[in-house]
């Protein structure tokens, strides 16, 4: 007979820590400078950069571009590898009919994903390596001790070694800890930056330079713009669906009446984060060539009009090109015809898909609305307060929406164990009185 795990009381508790200890590394890794780098420089460069690429692949690194640390690019690389391939199973069948091949056909993608994430951290190490050798010299010095193809071929190998390192822990916190690993990694990038902004409040109300109510006034306002972003990104639309009688076998199912959940906000960050890595790249070349004074220039930079303007576009195109490619009304509308439900009132088959894309095309709306309103706050709250404390939309969405899913693992975990402890439960703490429980269970938690 199997038996419970010893571990199995215990699981959710390693898998925690196991978790916290991979952060750690990473955090860690962070703190490395790439040699031949001036680091006092790269910090002067960064502030130079405004809002430019430099700021925006630093936030998600957690301030391993302040050092070019090891893992300067982060996960970057990845998750711009994973949304290419994404994009390209629309327009090439061949990826297509990988993602219909079930757990095969999604190794052989992530293999693919894998391999084009190193090609782009290469470029991208290329890039960075280069940008820097061209960049203005700080107060500090040069970016570049010593600049040169040893320097430029070097920087790109380390940094692609530390985007492949960063990949695999990513992979083993999502096997063996608790969350998805790299929107962890992201989530602790973003975090760790939070305390020198809570330091810069603090500092400022001891001299005087910031009040005691604008202090309060940006706690509460960031508190209110947390929980919209909770409210809004926990938030459904039903829609009803109705199951006829069917049989199943040799039982006959009665009639039931259920309901599809579709989430406000479909797309995600993703959006938010393709739109202001395109708005960061002209800031970026511009103050690599020392060309910022440009007045057009001037105004790519965050929160100015045209800046806002454009994003506002991009966020949009994005949010409804992102959602046309995840969710699909014919597919659903197909599935539903198949297992003889329908939404009363309409015709299954090509009307349910068309009131499925109605439905989804007013939701995307809404989300982008949503989006662009908590992405564009700190040109609403003042750009000076908002750029010093780190204070981001782009960043809020992503620590809630990371925080509010490892919530919910927690949860359906801490539910499997009790699960678990009653199917286990019974005299002297041996299986359930029927005897079947190990065989549903498996002997783990």
């Amino acid at each position: 007979m199997a038996q419970r795990d010893d571990s199995g009381e215990n699981v959710l508790l390693k898998r925690l820590l196991f978790t916290i200890v991979a952060l750690l590394v990473f955090r860690l890794g962070v703190h490395i400078p790439t040699p031949g780098v001036n680091t006092k420089a790269l910090v002067d460069l960064a502030e130079q950069q405004g809002g430019g690429l430099l700021k925006i692949l630093n936030m998600f690194s957690g301030g391993a571009l302040n050092r070019f640390s090891i893992f300067g690019l982060g996960v970057m690389p990845y998750i711009s590898a994973s949304i290419i391939v994404q994009l390209m199973t629309v327009v090439i069948p061949a990826l297509e009919q990988l993602q219909k091949e079930g757990g095969v056909g999604r190794q052989k993608l992530t293999r693919i994903t894998r391999g084009l994430a190193v090609v782009l951290a290469l470029v991208q190490g290329l890039v960075f390596a280069t940008g820097l050798e061209a960049a203005p010299e700080t107060a500090s010095g040069a970016a570049v001790l010593e600049p040169g193809l040893a320097f430029r071929l070097t920087a790109a190998l380390i940094l692609t070694a530390g985007t492949c390192f960063v990949m695999w822990l990513g992979e083993q916190i999502t096997e063996k800890g608790m969350g998805n690993g790299i929107s962890l990694l992201i989530f602790a990038g973003i975090v760790a930056s939070f305390p020198s902004g809570v330091g810069f409040v603090v500092s400022g109300l001891r001299d005087g330079s910031v009040s005691i109510l604008t202090a309060a006034g940006l706690a509460f306002f960031l508190l209110a713009i947390v929980w919209g972003i909770a409210f809004i990104e926990q938030s459904y639309r039903k829609i009803p669906i109705h199951h006829a009688k069917r049989v199943v076998g040799n039982r006959v199912m009665s009639a039931q009446a259920t309901h599809l959940p579709l989430k406000v906000n479909m797309s995600g960050v993703i959006p938010a984060i393709f739109a202001s890595t395109l708005l960061a790249v002209p800031a970026t070349f511009a103050g690599f060539g020392g060309s910022s004074s440009s007045i057009w220039i001037a105004e790519l930079f965050p929160n100015r009009w045209l800046y806002n303007v454009i994003f506002a576009l991009l966020a949009l195109f994005f949010c409804y090109f992102y959602t046309s490619i995840t969710f699909k009304p014919d597919d659903i509308a197909e599935n539903l015809k198949k297992q003889n439900a329908y939404i009363p009132g309409i015709r299954p088959g090509s009307e349910t898909a068309e009131a499925l894309d109605m439905v989804v095309t007013r939701l995307t709306l809404a989300g982008a609305v949503y989006m662009n309103l908590v992405v564009l706050i700190p040109a609403l709250v003042g750009s000076n307060m908002a750029e010093t404390i780190n204070f981001g939309g782009t960043s809020l969405l992503i620590v809630v929406g990371v925080g509010l899913e490892t919530v919910r693992q927690v949860s359906a975990q801490l539910a499997t164990q009790r699960y678990d402890e009653l199917m286990f439960s019974g005299p002297k703490g041996g299986s359930g009185p029927s005897g079947l429980e190990p065989s549903l269970t498996g002997g783990k938690s």
